[in-house]
């Protein structure tokens, strides 16, 4: 295509597209990050953001990305040698691994198969052996943006609190926050991780991590040397609005918007509506005879859909024709799911219209790569919202 008409369809799983209103909300001139007007906007949003964590304590805002916030919660929380247990849930599950490992953490990786979350029975049977109490941290990604799989945080939590075990909860919200129920305090978090990119509605550029009483009291006495990314500095100056260095200035204008939003249109609305589109998502795909990749229905994300492709047909050679053909942008199938699936984001500011703008170029996108399947999805998706709207 030499030139196209109309808006281009950013159906990856994030970023997600910023609504109008945060655009415009960013579109102004610097301010002063050290004068009285960013004071009041460094309060409001500090205090506005412990709303969508669904938290009484603190949340720090980061200029810096939700990777950054992973270094955060591991600098300030856990010491070299440290021992940790995690779960290869997808791709993000095991980047984080990674990056604790670089830090000098022991980690225990619990083996998956990328088409299920974490399994509550096995976090309380494996902290129940640990009775020399070694394991400091449980670390969970909340939904696995890879693979479309959401684990179940308050069962994880209820496992950890029935083996008796100390360890900290460290959870990666990254992609569910504002899309997913998140409940820091109900849920006994220690320390939520997040960013602005996705469910917010932002551009990249803010990581954050809501933390409790019990992070903040390990972060005193754990010997990671750490500089930015150090909770205490970033506490003493966020008391007065403010913030120990350079803030990102117009993505906070853009928070304040975003969560503004969130409050207009009400949390659990917000969550309801991200279900209905995921619902509607997997009626079509089911339709068209092609396969979910998640294979447990209790943990289907509400954020994205990843789908499997044919057997021997390739995912990006698809995901071209849909760009190319349709203005239509799907994610990619990442590390051992590269070319193997293609993933739907229907989060953030996503609507009924917007989804079905999409599937109708999935499908119109796999009739012209001649991906073996069935006509119907986009029916099917439509019979599902309507469904979703009865009464």
């Amino acid at each position: 295509m030499t030139g196209r008409t109309g808006r281009h369809f950013l159906h990856i799983p994030g970023p997600s597209p910023v609504p109008e209103r945060v655009l415009r909300a960013m579109d102004r001139q610097i301010i002063d990050h050290r004068g009285p007007e960013f004071a009041r906007l460094g309060r409001e949003v500090l205090e506005g953001i412990r709303g969508v964590f669904r938290t009484q304590g603190p949340v720090i805002i980061y200029p810096g990305s939700g990777t950054g916030a992973w270094e955060a919660a591991i600098v300030n929380t856990l010491s070299p040698g440290d021992r940790v247990l995690m779960f290869e849930t997808g791709h993000f599950a095991t980047l984080w691994r990674q990056m604790a490992a670089r830090f000098g953490i022991e980690v225990e990786f619990v083996p998956g198969d990328w088409r299920r979350g974490v399994d509550p029975a096995a976090v309380e049977a494996r902290l129940s052996e640990d009775r020399a109490r070694s394991i400091k941290a449980v670390m969970v990604v909340h939904n696995e943006t890879s693979t479309g799989v959401t684990s179940r945080i308050a069962a994880i939590r209820r496992a950890i609190d029935a083996a008796g075990h100390p360890a900290l909860f460290l959870v990666d919200t990254i992609s569910s926050l504002a899309s997913v129920d998140v409940r820091h305090d109900e849920w006994g978090i220690d320390v939520t991780v997040s960013g602005s990119q996705k469910g917010l509605m932002l551009p990249p550029g803010l990581g954050f991590t809501a933390i409790s009483e019990k992070a903040r009291a390990a972060a005193r006495h754990n010997t990671m040397p750490r500089s930015y990314w150090d909770w205490e500095e970033m506490l003493k100056a966020n008391a007065s609005g403010t913030f120990p260095y350079t803030p990102a200035t117009n993505l906070l204008w853009g928070l304040r918007e975003a969560i503004a939003m969130l409050r207009e249109e009400g949390l659990d609305a917000v969550f309801a509506r991200h279900a209905r589109l995921a619902a509607a998502t997997r009626a079509a795909v089911e339709a068209w005879g092609l396969e979910v990749l998640c294979q447990n229905p209790d943990e289907h994300s509400p954020v994205l859909t990843a789908v499997m492709m044919p057997e021997g047909r390739g995912a990006d050679a698809f995901r071209a024709v849909a760009l190319e053909r349709f203005d239509l942008s799907l994610g990619a199938g990442l590390s051992k799911l590269s070319d193997k699936i293609f993933r739907i984001g229907h989060l953030g500011e996503t609507n009924d219209l917007t989804l079905m703008g999409a599937l109708s170029g999935v499908e119109m996108a796999l009739a012209a790569s001649r991906v073996p399947h069935r006509s119907g999805g986009v029916l099917a998706a439509m019979a599902s919202l309507g469904a979703g709207l009865d009464g």
